[in-house]
């Protein structure tokens, strides 16, 4: 029953951010200065993963696929397509709900407990809207940026470590990423996308804004909007994988 009451009030903080809208030139500010927080401020671990993160899968990719039966272009096909499908919007964004989920979290449960909220309701302001919607539209702007610079990078990785290690050259890996690439994937990519950067903002959001107590719950609060985050973006991943493949 607490997941039910939870979520319950869940649906009705995502209900009260429109209840009574400020003016548009609030959240423009707002949603400028949250959009350089989460895209600019996660840049640099984002292109550290995804390189990586591409050139360990074509080292694992070749480790297993080595064979004279098997032609080489094959190992970019797979890589491009596992970068595109699930590494870089899975992945990237499961370190963007620990690195910006509990910062969000951290960041409006502190103005919680230091009362900063109640006092923005005294002066008649739609709290939950003016804190949470600009955090939640900018994630919906700079995430899916992110995660097409990380399948970008993904490729780039591979291609390094084909070259680097003697396995392939850069030539057979696009070979074979250009000779499987089905738009749809992108297009399936970006839906993880957004739907993840809605998860990780939301529900970090919504643990700040409930957080109650002090300074230890505030930490609790934002070790729950990761863990409850990274749940929910493994779980829609396997709805969103049934329902669009």
């Amino acid at each position: 029953m607490n997941f039910f009451t939870e979520f319950g009030k869940y649906l009705l903080f995502l209900k009260g951010m429109f209840s009574k809208p400020e003016k548009l030139g609030v959240y423009v500010d707002r949603t400028i200065t949250e959009m350089n927080n989460i895209g600019i401020g996660s840049l640099a671990i984002v292109v550290i993963i995804a390189i990586f993160q591409g050139a360990v899968t074509t080292l694992q990719i070749a480790y297993q696929l080595i064979s004279p039966l098997i032609a080489k272009p094959v190992i970019g096909s797979v890589v491009s397509d596992s970068s595109m499908l699930e590494l870089a919007p899975t992945i990237t964004c499961l370190v963007l709900a620990g690195k910006v989920g509990s910062h969000i979290a951290s960041e409006i449960g502190s103005m919680k407990m230091s009362e900063q909220i109640d006092a923005l309701e005294v002066m008649g302001i739609n709290s939950s809207g003016y804190l949470a919607l600009p955090k939640i539209i900018a994630g919906l702007i700079m995430i899916p940026m992110l995660v097409i610079i990380s399948i970008f990078l993904s490729n780039v990785g591979g291609i390094l470590a084909g070259e680097a290690s003697g396995i392939l050259t850069s030539e057979e890996f696009i070979q074979g990423a250009r000779e499987s690439f089905i738009p749809f994937n992108l297009v399936f990519s970006l839906i993880k996308a957004f739907t993840y950067a809605f998860i990780i903002t939301t529900v970090s959001c919504f643990m700040g804004y409930t957080a109650e107590g002090g300074a230890l719950e505030v930490g609790a609060s934002s070790t729950k909007a990761v863990v409850y985050s990274a749940v929910a973006i493994l779980f829609s991943d396997y709805l969103l994988a049934q329902i669009l493949l």
